[in-house]
């Protein structure tokens, strides 16, 4: 099973967030989850403001 955790670090590393994995995180984020899964998806919001991690749904829209 995919975790938030698992998709934050993954968009992080490679400093892109696809589509999928944000409809999935939109569906994640209205289950339970872990301490440790907030924290990755706010140090992914952080990456997403300083520039860091490009999304995907925002290119698009550009």
């Amino acid at each position: 099973m995919v975790l938030i955790r698992d998709i934050a670090h993954n968009a992080i590393t490679t400093g892109s967030l696809s589509l999928a994995n944000e409809q999935k995180l939109r569906l994640m984020l209205k289950q339970k989850y872990e301490q440790e899964d907030l924290e990755a998806f706010m140090n992914l919001q952080q990456a997403v403001i300083l520039g860091k991690v490009k999304q995907q749904s925002r290119q698009i829209a550009s």
